[in-house]
């Protein structure tokens, strides 16, 4: 039974995420202002391959974590072969954890060990069940920096285990993007704290799967706060980017 479950969440991942393939190509394009030919992109938390496949319209070097063993299978099997597929997660150590896995909604699969009693009371997640647990390999930011490269831009997408996975980087890099959750505010405003410690960083944000920023210009970290908050009033998540003032 625990195979059908796992067959059906591939399917409907495939089915929310590749319905409309032309979306691959406007989030191509909409990645070219933050990489592009000779440069390296993560995407920390490839699911099915998506972004990992935008991310390559850029002409940049791609590696994608996919920590899921179903799912790291399926994008070794479909993925072009010059972009990187590890089965690894991100955290903030080199080690072992253990992932909370949704067999039906896969998507959101977590390393937070609270991931249910976190969004208890979020509508969003009514039908969602962590029904199996897994043991998985955690690699860090940092490491994967000394193997493959300064990377140019880095997607990051793990339910509520962003700000761990930030943990493990020590410098700054030049622009990322973390999900925000309007039950897991408390991680946004970490992610923020964070690239504060790095760097000097300017930001934006998307809404749901708009490809349009919020702002007309980029802002502070205290303006970023205000409008995330806004967001998350209203029970939208999104995304928040963040890229290296220039002084």
């Amino acid at each position: 039974m625990s195979g059908l479950r796992s067959a059906a969440g591939l399917a409907r991942s495939l089915l929310i995420y590749y319905s409309r393939p032309h979306r691959i190509g406007r989030t191509g394009r909409f990645y070219r202002q933050f990489a592009g030919p000779g440069d390296v992109a993560f995407d920390i938390g490839g699911h099915v391959g998506n972004r990992s496949r935008a991310l390559r319209r850029t002409g940049a070097k791609v590696v994608t974590l996919e920590p899921q063993p179903l799912f790291y299978s399926f994008l070794k099997r479909t993925l072009p072969t010059d972009i990187t597929v590890l089965p690894l997660a991100a955290g903030p150590r080199i080690g072992r954890s253990s992932m909370s896995v949704s067999s039906l909604h896969p998507t959101v699969s977590s390393l937070r060990a609270d991931i249910d009693s976190a969004v208890k009371g979020d509508s969003g997640f009514d039908a969602v069940v962590w029904d199996e647990t897994t043991q998985i390999e955690v690699t860090t930011l940092d490491a994967l920096i000394c193997a493959h490269g300064e990377p140019a831009f880095i997607k990051i997408d793990v339910e509520g285990f962003e700000d761990q996975v930030l943990a493990g980087l020590s410098r700054p890099v030049r622009a990322l993007a973390f999900e925000f959750l309007p039950a897991m505010a408390d991680v946004a405003e970490a992610c923020i704290a964070r690239l504060e410690k790095l760097g000097t960083y300017e930001f934006n944000l998307m809404t749901g799967e708009k490809l349009r920023f919020l702002s007309p210009r980029w802002v502070g970290a205290a303006a970023i706060r205000t409008h995330v908050a806004a967001a998350i009033d209203k029970g939208r998540s999104g995304d928040v980017y963040a890229r290296k003032a220039t002084v």
